[in-house]
């Protein structure tokens, strides 16, 4: 039980990758805010509520407190942060897994569309980093997670922003803004990271909006079990930085990714930016 008694707080964990990391981090034994907008199920394309999923983590023996969020609202974060505080006594882990797509030119990115995603990325976990530090400073322990992509190899390639050059800057800000995190409390025993997928991934997202198919993605569980990785060693033991999930696993000591295959058999292939299909569709 690597995550024994230490509490995680999920943004987007009603369905998708937060579900699988809220799932994944229960099985080792930790208690789950579960926090997202979905409180009760109205869509088909889109099943999975807050509440079903904090279901899931008390059968696994632990304890789960839903949260309906939506993390543009800021004084909504520091609430949930408060309640997880006042329920559980702390938060040892941030997970900032909610985001908003908008992959399209320059030209065809309304602002509205550019402001709902810095709303949704770069600002809300912003605002739910903020919160949680000081119960973590306090503590002499934390550690914050971003789902966004390292800021080296491809990220230094202009051509890798084409298509969906606001997406692009709304997760390099989650980035920028772990980075500065590490730099800034890591005398208090706090870290960040940043986690990024080596392939596409299976998610309501890529299914609904037509991204590749089965051969092209990897369960979530690879998303999952990277992040107990990261979340299971002290703080102070692994330096802050942006992580591919396939090369934090085998720094772990994975060899077999196949397990993580949508089609049995067939390895997908390994993606950058500028291989993400060109799509005009938003999740939150």
């Amino acid at each position: 039980m690597r995550l024994q008694d230490r509490v995680v707080f999920i943004t987007g964990a009603s369905r998708g990758i937060g579900r699988a990391v809220a799932l994944a981090c229960a099985r080792e034994g930790a208690h789950i805010v579960v926090a997202a907008k979905t409180d009760v199920a109205e869509n088909p394309k889109i099943p999975g509520t807050i509440h079903d999923v904090a279901k899931e983590v008390e059968a696994l023996g632990r304890q789960a407190l839903p949260i309906k969020l939506d993390v543009r609202d800021d004084a909504a974060c520091e609430q949930a942060v408060a309640k997880a505080v006042e329920r559980f006594g702390r938060v040892d882990a941030l997970v900032n897994n909610a985001g908003a797509l908008w992959w399209a030119d320059i030209t065809e990115t309304p602002v509205k569309k550019f402001d709902l995603i810095m709303g949704i990325n770069v600002r809300a976990s912003f605002v739910l980093s903020r919160a949680v530090l000081p119960h973590m400073v306090s503590r002499k322990y934390g550690h914050i997670l971003m789902m966004s992509p390292p800021l080296a190899g491809d990220a230094s390639d202009p051509s890798v922003y084409a298509h969906h050059g606001a997406y692009a800057v709304s997760k390099l800000g989650m980035t920028m803004i772990a980075n500065a995190i590490a730099a800034e409390y890591g005398e208090h025993n706090i870290t960040a990271h940043a986690l990024w997928p080596a392939t596409a991934v299976e998610s309501y997202a890529t299914m609904n909006f037509g991204l590749g198919g089965p051969e092209m993605w990897r369960k979530a569980d690879i998303l999952a079990d990277a992040t107990v990785a990261l979340l299971a060693k002290e703080p102070s033991a692994r330096k802050g930085q942006g992580w591919i999930d396939e090369d934090l696993l085998r720094e772990e000591g994975v060899t077999d990714f196949s397990k993580y295959q949508c089609v049995p058999g067939v390895e997908p292939p390994h993606m950058v930016f500028s291989s993400i299909p060109k799509a005009t569709s938003t999740k939150v």
